[in-house]
C-alpha cells in the first residue's frame, strides 16, 4: 500500500455524498478531482468540498468524453489511483406493470453506463497503481428487491455484477495469476446502503428519523479507509454501511 498522496477521481461529485467524499479524501492528503455533467454545479460542489478539490466537467454516459477525461488526467497526473463512483438516482413505481421505460433508461444510464465507461477508461490506471481502488455505492434492495422498486434494484444489481467482474480482472492479473503471481494491490468494492442522508435532508424533514440510512460522512470515511486497507481484504467484497 502507498502511504503518500494519491490521485482520486470522484464521479458524480455534485451530490451531497460527492461533496462529503471529496472533502474527506482531500483532508486525508490526496489529490482529488471531482467530476459532474453540469459545470456550475460541479464547480460549486468542489468549492463546498474545500480548497484543492479540482472540478471537472464531463458527461460520464458518453464513452468518448470519458476517454478524453482520462487522457487529460493521465497527461496531468501520470495516472489515477482511485475512482469513487457515486452517479445514481432513484426511480420507483407501484408495481411491476407500471415500471416505465423512461425510468429504466434513466437508471441504466446513471448506475450502469457511467460505471462501464469510467471503469473501462481508468482500468489500466487502477490495475497499475500500487493502491488502485474502484468503489461504487449499491443498495440493500439488490438482495431484497420489491415490485415497486424493480427497475432500481435491477440497475443496481447490474452495477454490482460489473464491479465484481472488475474485481475478478484485478485478481486474475495480480495475486491470482499462477505463472507470475504478485501481491494483490488493486481492488474493486461495493458499498451497500439502504439510502443516504445528509444534514440538509434532516433539516428539511426534522420529523423524520431516517432509520437505517447511512450518513454521507460515514460513506466518506469508508472511502478514505479503502486506501489504507490491503487490497486482498477488499477486492470483490460487498461492504455494508447501513446502520
Amino acid at each position: 500500500m502507498s502511504g503518500g498522496a494519491l490521485n482520486i477521481l470522484v464521479a458524480g461529485g455534485s451530490s451531497p455524498s460527492g461533496i462529503a467524499v471529496a472533502r474527506a479524501l482531500r483532508g486525508a492528503g490526496h489529490a482529488v478531482f471531482t467530476v459532474g455533467s453540469d459545470a456550475a454545479r460541479i464547480e460549486s460542489a468542489a468549492a463546498a468540498a474545500g480548497a484543492g478539490v479540482v472540478p471537472l466537467t464531463c458527461d460520464l454516459a458518453d464513452p468518448e468524453a470519458v476517454r478524453g477525461l482520462h487522457a487529460d488526467l493521465l497527461e496531468g497526473t501520470g495516472g489515477v489511483d482511485g475512482v469513487i463512483h457515486l452517479v445514481g438516482g432513484w426511480r420507483g413505481a407501484k408495481g411491476i406493470a407500471d415500471q416505465s421505460d423512461e425510468d429504466w433508461d434513466f437508471l441504466a444510464r446513471n448506475a450502469v453506463t457511467t460505471l462501464r465507461n469510467v471503469s473501462r477508461a481508468f482500468y489500466d490506471d487502477l490495475a497499475a497503481s500500487g493502491t488502485g481502488r474502484l468503489a461504487i455505492v449499491s443498495s440493500t434492495a439488490v438482495a431484497n428487491p420489491t415490485a415497486a422498486g424493480a427497475t432500481y434494484a435491477a440497475a443496481k444489481a447490474a452495477a454490482e455484477a460489473w464491479t465484481l467482474a472488475v474485481a475478478e480482472g484485478f485478481r486474475r492479473a495480480q495475486s491470482g495469476h499462477k505463472e507470475e503471481p504478485v501481491e494483490q494491490h488493486s481492488a474493486a468494492v461495493i458499498f451497500v446502503v439502504k439510502a443516504l442522508v445528509d444534514d440538509a435532508m434532516r433539516a428539511a424533514s426534522p420529523e423524520r428519523k431516517f432509520p437505517g440510512f447511512t450518513d454521507v460522512e460515514d460513506l466518506a470515511a469508508a472511502a478514505v479507509g479503502l486506501f489504507g486497507t490491503p487490497a486482498a481484504e477488499l477486492n470483490g467484497r460487498r461492504l455494508p454501511l447501513s446502520r
